[in-house]
C-alpha cells in the first residue's frame, strides 16, 4: 500500500543463548503460516502497526518479510525510527509447544503469535537488516 515501508530481517536466530536464559533449536517454527501474524510496536498489544508478509526458517534464524502501516501514531513512530536507524530490533511473541531443560532452556516447537520492532531485543542479533519506503 502506499506511503508503507517494508522491512526484512531476524525475529530469531537459532542456536544463541538470548537474555532470558532460552535458545531458539531450528526446526521449533515448523510450517509457518505467516498470514494473520500481527506486527507489533514494543510487543504492545495495542498497538498493532502491520503485517507479517513472510515469515521462515534459514539457517540463520526465522527471517521475517513485514510491512508497517503509517496510518496509525504507533506506525508512524515505527516507521520513522526505523528509517533513521533509531530502533531495529525485533522480537517475537510465541506459545512454548515443546522445549526440554532449565538454563539454558531449548525451544523445540513454538506458535508464532507476533513479531515485534523493539529497541532492545531478548536476542541481541535479532535485527532489521533492510528497509524499503
Amino acid at each position: 500500500m502506499a506511503g508503507d515501508l517494508r522491512f526484512a530481517g531476524y525475529a530469531a536466530i537459532f542456536d544463541r543463548v538470548d537474555r532470558g536464559g532460552d535458545v531458539v533449536r531450528a526446526g521449533a517454527f515448523g510450517d509457518i503460516a505467516a498470514a494473520g501474524v500481527p506486527l507489533l510496536w514494543q510487543h504492545g498489544p495495542g498497538a498493532v502497526i502491520g503485517t507479517v508478509e513472510s515469515a521462515r526458517e534459514d539457517a540463520r534464524g526465522l527471517r521475517v518479510i513485514a510491512r508497517v502501516s503509517r496510518s496509525s501514531a504507533a506506525g508512524r513512530e515505527a516507521a520513522a525510527a526505523l528509517v533513521e536507524g533509531a530502533v531495529d530490533g525485533l522480537s517475537f511473541g510465541y506459545r512454548v509447544k515443546a522445549a526440554r531443560g532449565a538454563r539454558p532452556r531449548e525451544l523445540l516447537a513454538l506458535e508464532l503469535v507476533e513479531v515485534s520492532v523493539v529497541t532492545h531485543p531478548m536476542q541481541p542479533l535479532a535485527r532489521v537488516v533492510k528497509v524499503e519506503g
